[in-house]
Formats: structure tokens, C-alpha cells, sequence
């Protein structure tokens, strides 16, 4: 599998994804917003585009759809209850569906509600898997639930999916908020000294050429998957004493998903 992750350059940080099958050259593309920029790696490298995935259905995901698919005939895929608000979806998806590429790769569909209540993430079966998280997980942070989600569902779908993943899954998300995300889990746990290092390392990263986490460095440095952590849960204490002396791991995902929200 041939993983090509393409930095817009936008306003919004987006990574759109080509996944490629080497023996075929046949390639999804997920979430192509810079469709130019996706037709043209796809045409220097010699892949040919018969497949599109939208993670979900929000405009900085879906619109190069229209553009890509003219320009190659590719056929779109997205949540199986998406329809109504991404146009023209040859084929619903839900959890354990399986998206073929060529003759070798396979991706696993995730049913991932919280961002939206219709996202899809992919699982690769290879020896090494990799997830393609879209705005669900992000290197070091989590999705905002504003525009069609909800923060329960996010804890859900973080609690009984994300956390029992593979811990050598590599993650490719749908933006870069590296940086930032680690920023806030500094301001979280501030002793994190692994988070620390890590944002040394990459204050000054291209994200052209992005570093790439794993779900053990995540479970880390990421605060959302850190919702038993001793300082984490001081702190929140300290400052929302309504939390009580223990609080459990959904009202501690909720409230600094909440907090993040306005960090």
C-alpha cells in the first residue's frame, strides 16, 4: 500500500490522501479538496483515480467531489446515511465494510459518529495498519463536535474503537493541528514531558512533509486518550471541583472537549 499525504497549503491545514495500490496504480482519494493537486501527483506518479471517500460530509472534506470525479469517472463512497447531504454517493458504507483498491489493499470502514453523526474512518489491513481518521482524531487532539456532532458520541467512539485499535497503527488525520493539539495537552499536563519533546521536534515541521504518529505515541501524548491520568484529573479538579474527587472517564473526555473548544 502506497500512502501519499498531500498538504493543501489552505487556510484550514487540510491533508487529503491518496491510497494506492502498487501493483495496479488504481488509487482512492480521501477527502480530495485540492482535486488540481491530487489529479496532478496522481498523474506525475502514474496512478489512475477510480475511487473517492469522504469522510464526512463537511465542505473543506467534499468540495473538490465534483471536480475529481469529472476529471476521472471515479466512483464516490461515504457513510450509508450521508446521502443527503454529500451529492451523488455511488456506495453507502458502515462499520466492517470493506473498500478495495487494485489488487492488494483492503480498508476497513469505522462507523465513527462525534464530529459527525456520519463519519467513516478507514483501517488498513497491513502489517502495519494505518487509519485514516479524518476529523474524528487528530495528531494529538480530537474532532470538535460544532457543526453536526456530538461530544458523547465522541467519547464513545474514542472509548470502544479508537483506544483498542493496534498500538503500532500509524495516524494520518484530515488536518494538521499537530502543534497546537500538543499546546493544549502542555496546558492540560503540563509534566507531560513526552508531549514536551515532541513539540520541540515539531515547531518547525513542513507539513508537506508531516510527522506521523502512532496509537502508542497518541495514548501519550494525546489528552483525550489520557482520561486517567493523575495530573489530568488534578487539575480538572482543581478548577471544576462540581467533577468531584474521582470523576469517571466520559465526564473527564467531556469537559476537556469543552474546554478545548474555547482553548
Amino acid at each position: 500500500m502506497i500512502v501519499e499525504q498531500l498538504w493543501t497549503g489552505n487556510s484550514y491545514r487540510n491533508f487529503n490522501y491518496l491510497i494506492v495500490c502498487p501493483d495496479t496504480g488504481e488509487a482512492l482519494a480521501i477527502d480530495p479538496l485540492d482535486f488540481k493537486q491530487c489529479l496532478a501527483v496522481a498523474e506525475d506518479r502514474g496512478y489512475r483515480i477510480t475511487q473517492v471517500l469522504n469522510t464526512h460530509e463537511h465542505s473543506d472534506h467534499i468540495g473538490g467531489n465534483k471536480a475529481l470525479i469529472a476529471a476521472t469517472s471515479a466512483k464516490l463512497i461515504a457513510h450509508k446515511n450521508a446521502g443527503a447531504r454529500i451529492a451523488n454517493v455511488d456506495r453507502g458504507v458502515g462499520a466492517g465494510d470493506i473498500v478495495r483498491i487494485g489488487k492488494t489493499v483492503e480498508l476497513e470502514c469505522l462507523d465513527t459518529p462525534g464530529h459527525t453523526m456520519s463519519h467513516v474512518c478507514l483501517l488498513s489491513h497491513t502489517d502495519e495498519p494505518a487509519l485514516f481518521s479524518g476529523d474524528t482524531l487528530f495528531n494529538a487532539g480530537a474532532g470538535n463536535c460544532h457543526n453536526g456532532g456530538h461530544p458523547e458520541a465522541l467519547f464513545e467512539t474514542f472509548e470502544s474503537q479508537l483506544a483498542r485499535l493496534p498500538g503500532h497503527t500509524r495516524l494520518y488525520p484530515g488536518h494538521d493541528y499537530l502543534g497546537n493539539n500538543l499546546g493544549f495537552t502542555l496546558d492540560r499536563e503540563p509534566d507531560n514531558e513526552t508531549a514536551r519533546t515532541l513539540l520541540e521536534r515539531v515547531a518547525d515541521q513542513d507539513p508537506a512533509n508531516a510527522y506521523v504518529t502512532t496509537l502508542d505515541e497518541e495514548k501519550r501524548i494525546n489528552t483525550f486518550f489520557r482520561l486517567d491520568s493523575p495530573g489530568v484529573i488534578a487539575k480538572l479538579v482543581s478548577e471544576y471541583p462540581e467533577l468531584g474527587d474521582s470523576p469517571d472517564a466520559k465526564s473527564v473526555f467531556l469537559k476537556l472537549r469543552e474546554l478545548r473548544n474555547r482553548w
